[in-house]
């Protein structure tokens, strides 16, 4: 690194080092339902859905498709999701939720919403709103804010 480089000015580990504040908050909150983050959002994806395909899961959570099978995995074992054919002799698995899936995601939801209400006393709903589109819209390539 040179003179003008350091940590502190690094986008990476800034987005990082939120990211993991931001996730510790809310797993904070899902601590009593057993889910990650992750999980919450594998399973809220899933219900809005209704079903869906590993692609469709892995290209709207930005991950690949082993990690996300890992991901996958326990809420699979623990009964909140299931997979079936996308349709008679397809190879490929649609995932919907379980009526197990329907009541975690019911019971940390309670804890989303004390996450959300946290995060916004924290950061002030202003900046939480702009700074959500913000992120969003890095994946899309597309941002829609001139400023925070």
């Amino acid at each position: 690194m040179n003179k003008t480089s350091s940590i502190s000015s690094c986008n990476c580990f800034a987005i990082r080092q939120a990211a993991r504040f931001v996730s510790q908050l809310y797993e904070r909150h899902y601590a009593g339902t057993g889910l990650t983050a992750n999980q919450f959002s594998l399973l809220v994806f899933v219900h809005e859905a209704g079903k869906a395909g590993i692609l469709e899961m892995a290209d709207a959570m930005v991950m690949d498709r082993t990690t996300l099978v890992r991901a996958i995995k326990p809420l699979e074992r623990d009964g909140h999701l299931i997979s079936e054919p996308e349709g008679k002799g397809s190879r490929k698995l649609l995932y919907l939720l379980t009526d197990s899936g329907r009541a975690k995601l019911s019971a940390a939801a309670k804890g989303w919403h004390a996450a959300q209400a946290e995060y916004v006393e924290l950061v002030g709903q202003e900046n939480a709103d702009a700074l959500r589109a913000l992120l969003l819209a890095i994946p899309t390539g597309i941002l829609r804010l001139k400023t925070i």
